[in-house]
């Protein structure tokens, strides 16, 4: 895909960085020289210098003929006016960093629907770390009301040695909650079917209905033998 990036700062770059090495076509615009110059010459990218807010350095972009538009300014006005301007040269892929809660709704009214939140992804990875000591990795999903979890099974779990489908058909494994993959010693990733089986040591992933997610975390780590009531 052709992608414009809107704002190289550091994340900025890590993602076009990381999209150009996956074959990806990347052109970056931001308004400090130093830091177009950096990712031209540091990583090959092509940067331009100047304010993206402008139609007119968009269209030295290139941006009607890109793929897609992600606008990672710092202040969410300036990510809105990347975004109405890339609408307008006929982009249908266009997508927001949201800094400031409040213009969830702002996007919403102008038709940008592909907005991500660091608030919402470090909420969910953080709280949800600090609930659950097991899980690894987090994220929010949706408006909040979901969350996709990583854990390994522990030693002496009550899980290892069963199927996916003999978990699921536990009384006490939530009914929102769904097997997404499993990621074996050696890093390997597997789409679980119902006869997979989790041994100790399997990290798996996991999409739960937020208030759910200490009643999976629970069934997957209790020691064999312990019959007490997931948390």
């Amino acid at each position: 895909m052709k992608i414009v990036i809107v704002g190289a700062g550091r994340a900025g770059l890590e993602v076009a960085n990381h999209l150009a090495r996956s074959g990806h076509t990347i052109t970056i615009i931001d308004g400090d020289e130093a830091v177009t110059r950096r990712a031209s010459e540091q990583y090959g990218l092509v940067a331009l210098s100047g304010d993206a807010t402008t139609a007119a350095v968009l269209e030295e972009a290139d941006i009607a003929q890109s793929d897609m538009v992600v606008a990672m300014l710092r202040r969410d006005a300036d990510n809105l006016a990347v975004a109405l301007l890339a609408r307008a040269a006929g982009v249908h892929r266009v997508m927001v960093r949201m800094r400031d809660s409040a213009y969830r709704a702002v996007y919403a009214a102008a038709g940008i629907d592909r907005v991500l939140s660091e608030t919402d992804l470090i909420t969910g990875a953080v709280a949800t770390a600090i609930e659950h000591e097991s899980v690894r990795h987090a994220m929010l999903l949706g408006d909040g009301s979901a969350i996709a979890f990583e854990l390994t099974i522990p030693p002496m779990s009550a899980a290892a040695g069963k199927t996916v489908m003999e978990l699921a058909a536990m009384p006490e494994f939530p009914s929102s909650c769904v097997f997404a993959a499993l990621y074996q010693h050696d890093r390997r990733v597997e789409a679980p079917r119902g006869s997979t089986v989790v041994q100790v040591g399997t990290t798996v992933l996991l999409v739960s209905r937020a208030d759910e997610v200490g009643r999976a975390v629970g069934l997957l780590t209790r020691p064999a033998g312990d019959r007490a009531a997931a948390p």
